[in-house]
């Protein structure tokens, strides 16, 4: 069984955070090194271990990163669930990074993650080098999960998460069973509505795409092959954004071709190293 290589341990820890007078318990793993860390956001309805093998990618020996579950997610709880949004995120973001000191990093995120992602870089350009968004919300196009909240009400939680899992595993498309065969080990059911509500109203009328098209560091935008339809694929090329569609993926790539998934993430990163060692000399 292939072990980690000597000085790429994982570091796991529970961080105590008190925002805006509420109580956070952080579950985060993280791994230290000398090259610029990466700050790893999971989606909805996943947790930070869809990050972890990262310490296994011989491509990305001697690279730091952290990541950690969101409140409600995973291991990490929060006094009230009910406060959830997209701002206390980017907010829970932002006290990690000030946590571990780190100045400058790359971003990867994924679906809600991609969303917190682009609102964090928004407020924190400067500290950003690159910014790997995989299949984050740009267009209300992106809901497909999230609205159900609106377009499928259910009058006790319990019912919308159980029949927000059974459309969703019914739907054809890689991943989506074993994204909703852990649901409900991954996620508090106090989570849902406020999570979903957020994303929803934050895609509709947050201007993400616009600022997503406008940030001057490298981007890359990922997704699975099922999602090469998207309407602002071309908007995208257009501002510079470099895209990277996942074969035999869906939504989740990280499920379904993960060897892809990271390949792409190393050689992205790569070249923008490399471009950035050229410019400083």
């Amino acid at each position: 069984m292939t072990k980690p290589a000597a000085g790429q341990q994982l570091i796991r820890e529970t961080l105590e955070l008190s925002i805006n007078g509420l109580t956070i318990r952080l579950s985060t793993v993280r791994r230290d090194g000398p090259l610029t860390p990466i700050l790893f956001l999971h989606g909805f309805g996943s947790t930070k271990e869809d990050y972890v093998d990262i310490s296994l990618e011989k491509q990305f020996a001697g690279r730091p990163f952290i990541a950690y579950d969101t409140p409600g997610s995973g291991e990490s709880t929060m006094s009230d669930l009910s406060q959830l949004s997209m701002p206390l995120l980017v907010t829970i973001a932002e006290s990690v990074l000030a946590h571990f000191n780190i100045g400058q990093f790359h971003l990867v995120g994924h679906s809600m993650g991609g969303l917190v992602s682009t609102l964090l870089a928004k407020k924190h350009q400067e500290s950003v080098r690159s910014f790997i968004n995989i299949k984050g919300n740009l267009a209300p196009e992106d809901c497909f999960l999230s609205r159900q909240i609106l377009d499928y009400p259910a009058d006790e939680p319990e019912t919308f998460v159980d029949q927000f899992i059974t459309r969703t595993r019914e739907s054809p498309l890689y991943g989506n069973g074993l994204y909703t065969s852990a649901f409900r080990g991954r996620v508090q059911t106090a989570a849902v509505r406020p999570t979903f509500e957020s994303m929803v109203e934050c895609t509709d009328n947050g201007n993400l795409l616009e600022t997503f098209e406008g940030f001057p560091f490298p981007r890359t935008y990922m997704f699975g092959e099922q999602y090469s339809s998207l309407s602002y694929l071309p908007r995208l090329v257009k501002a510079g954004v470099k895209l990277a569609e996942i074969p035999r993926s869906g939504h989740f790539v990280m499920y379904s071709n993960p060897v892809a998934m990271w390949e792409r993430i190393a050689q992205f990163l790569s070249r923008v190293e490399h471009f950035d060692s050229k410019s400083s000399n």
